[in-house]
């Protein structure tokens, strides 16, 4: 069966940002930093804002800012986790820069229609070319290869950081690196479910998968496959159903997963 361009490349796009926040949303869990997951993603709208009112390419500023936020984060926290205090500053300042940067780019450009805001914040997952497809599936298969090869010590140093210090496990190296993993797939999945609905991709997966087994290995293939059935899923929804989103279709399922495993 031939997809239209358009929904082959949103599969495309979407089963690996799918399975790359699956994986990356277990550890999330895990680490107790669901918080700083949804502060990067509102990150990704005012980076993408700021590239608009400079007059760059959306994604320059989506992975930039994401980046340095999540360094900066890091940098606050003690072993590289910032307290929700900290966090929760972050957060309003970044979202105070996005306010402004979307009247900037307004006045400027005389548009004042929000689209861009639009488009950040809910996703446009079925508007993307077939080479920002691959450019978004090649990033999505990076940072899955980039957390299976820090995987070992970085589950040790989530469960248990201070006996990973004591062996000299790098925990706080590595909890930078997983920040930035974390930006990244937070400024490539905005395209995919937006900026507002993004922590439920990272998130409701993994929670599911965390309810159905102990086992850390089964776990991450679980949230990575309840991700991709999700996506999938509210891809399908959404081009049989006029008028429903992609993205609120695809975190509706991931969050009817979640809830089916409260209920078994």
């Amino acid at each position: 069966m031939a997809f239209p361009g358009f929904l082959a490349n949103a599969l495309l796009a979407g089963s690996c940002i799918a399975l790359a926040s699956g994986l990356i949303g277990w550890f999330v869990v895990v680490r107790s930093q669901v918080f700083a997951g949804d502060a990067l993603s509102h990150v990704a709208f005012t980076g993408a804002l700021a590239a608009a009112a400079a007059g760059l390419d959306l994604r320059a500023g989506l992975f930039a800012l994401t980046i340095v936020v999540a360094l900066v984060l890091g940098a606050l926290g003690e072993r590289a986790r910032a307290d929700d205090v900290t966090i929760g500053v972050v957060f309003v300042w970044t979202l105070g820069l996005g306010v402004f940067f979307l009247d900037l780019f307004n006045a400027g450009s005389g548009a004042g229609n929000g689209t861009i805001a639009a488009r950040t914040l809910f996703g446009s997952i079925f508007g993307l070319t077939a080479g920002e497809a691959e450019l978004a599936a090649l990033i999505a298969a990076g940072i899955v290869v980039a957390l299976l090869a820090i995987g070992r010590p970085l589950l040790f140093a989530s469960i248990d950081s201070p006996a990973a210090a004591a062996v000299r496990v790098p925990v706080r190296a590595l909890g930078f690196a997983f920040l930035v993993l974390l930006g990244i797939d937070a400024a490539e999945a905005t395209q995919a479910v937006g900026a507002l609905l993004l922590l439920g991709l990272v998130a409701a997966p993994a929670g599911a998968a965390i309810r159905l087994t102990a086992n850390p290995y089964r776990g991450m293939a679980l949230a990575m496959l309840i991700a991709l059935l999700s996506m999938w899923i509210g891809l399908a929804l959404s081009y049989w159903i006029g008028g429903l989103p992609p993205g609120s279709a695809v975190i509706g399922v991931a969050v009817a997963f979640y809830a089916l495993t409260i209920a078994l």
